[in-house]
């Protein structure tokens, strides 16, 4: 059974950072195709940041393109989602998710910020800016 654990959430004033870590149990991170999401209340869940399992591609939202990073730390066996410069705006509940990788050329396709292609779930992580 795949367990996807996210962890690293907490409050930051505006213009902080935080770093969150996501791991999947029961394999390595270089299976899958990793996923940032996130949900604020009242408002649907979007995708924020992806990485492809061989960690040659990304993708951001624009809302956070420049801001947040993702990266796969292989030692740790984890991805992790830096983000800088937050804003009210980012408090949300963070949610990571894993993608079997569908065998497209990673370089030539960014992996996906679209809910339907993920197929494990981790339970969330809350990250709260204020000023």
């Amino acid at each position: 059974q795949v367990q996807v654990v996210e962890s690293g959430g907490g409050s930051v004033q505006t213009g902080g950072s935080l770093r969150l870590s996501c791991t999947v149990s029961e394999s390595t991170i270089t299976k899958y195709y990793i996923g940032w999401f996130r949900q604020a209340p009242g408002k649907e869940r979007e995708g924020v940041a992806a990485i492809t399992h061989d960690g040659w591609n990304t993708h951001y939202a624009d809302s956070v393109k420049g801001r947040f990073s993702i990266s796969q730390d292989r030692a740790k066996n984890t991805v992790d989602l830096q983000m800088n410069s937050l804003k009210s705006e980012d408090t949300a509940m963070y949610y990571c998710a894993a993608a079997i990788p569908p065998g497209r050329d990673t370089l030539l396709y960014p992996p996906p910020i679209r809910e339907a292609e993920y197929n494990y779930w981790g339970q969330g992580t809350q990250v709260t800016v204020s000023s």
